[in-house]
């Protein structure tokens, strides 16, 4: 029997992993709450919920690409959240980089509640819609190959990482040494300034240089430092703060990553100097 895949934050992120969830022949339930977003997924073979609590009732498999922890819980908890109204035996997929807590308190509201799988993801809006988006994926190993071929539509790799919890671990270290990269980036680009170095042909010479680095590549290719604060500046500091948080709650100290993060130029966390 075909499974129904519930797809819930059909966002920047979101509306092209369900393009390719449709494009790879899977039947998917949309909730959304904007009109051009129902139109466009509607168009590429969607069906539409007209609640939260009747996409979680559909749902074989319930897909979330949401911002944050607080837009998790909004959605999630309550009698009309997708938690308490989830079809029997069902497998929740998070994509948010948020904390295990939340998703720990999402699966403690309800003895009905589904499997909860913690799959943060590595990559853009291009990455998803060329199928090769990183996701890492945490919790029972049964219901992570469950899941695996169904967010094979739009990722390669699908990473296991073991228990719940861990892929948000692995995937905020991978933040954090992110951020203090780009941080290494805008420290060299005011470096380069200071020598009187055009910072593009910095950018441009470290693409072929053992400086080169993932956050220096995206500095570039956006357009600069200035482009790539604008742009990845409020999605870096959600993630710095969401690393401090669970740093906090397991009493580990961040150390030289944090300190980097917190000293550099960018302004990536409140009461950054």
């Amino acid at each position: 029997m075909t499974s129904t895949i519930g797809f819930i934050g059909a966002g920047r992120l979101g509306e092209p992993m369900v393009m390719r969830l449709l494009g790879a022949g899977h039947r998917v339930l949309v909730y959304s709450r904007r009109d051009e977003v129902r139109h466009r997924v509607t168009a590429g073979g969607a069906t539409l919920a007209g609640s939260v609590a009747e996409l979680a009732s559909r749902s074989d498999i319930l897909i979330s690409c949401l911002f944050s922890d607080a837009q998790l819980c909004e959605i999630g908890l309550g009698p009309d959240g997708f938690i308490a109204n989830a079809k029997p035996g069902s497998v929740f997929v998070s994509h948010t980089t948020g904390t295990v807590s939340t998703l720990e308190a999402l699966r403690d509201s309800s003895p009905s509640a589904p499997v909860i799988l913690d799959a943060p993801v590595s990559g853009t809006a291009e990455n998803i819609s060329a199928g090769t988006l990183t996701v890492l994926v945490g919790g029972p190993a049964d219901a992570v190959e469950r899941v695996t071929p169904v967010l094979a539509a739009y990722a390669d790799p699908v990473v296991p990482t073991g228990e719940l919890g861990s892929a948000l671990a692995i995937k905020l270290i991978n933040n954090l040494l992110f951020a203090a990269n780009a941080q290494l980036v805008a420290a060299a680009t005011q470096l380069g300034g200071k020598l009187n170095v055009d910072p593009d042909a910095l950018l441009s010479a470290l693409q072929v240089c053992s400086g080169r680095s993932s956050a220096a590549d995206h500095t570039h290719r956006i357009g600069g430092i200035d482009r790539f604060t604008e742009l990845a500046g409020p999605f870096l500091r959600k993630d710095v703060a969401a690393c401090r948080e669970a740093a906090a709650g397991a009493g580990v100290d961040l150390g030289l990553l944090g300190n980097v993060v917190h000293d550099g130029p960018l302004m990536l966390e409140d009461g950054a100097d």
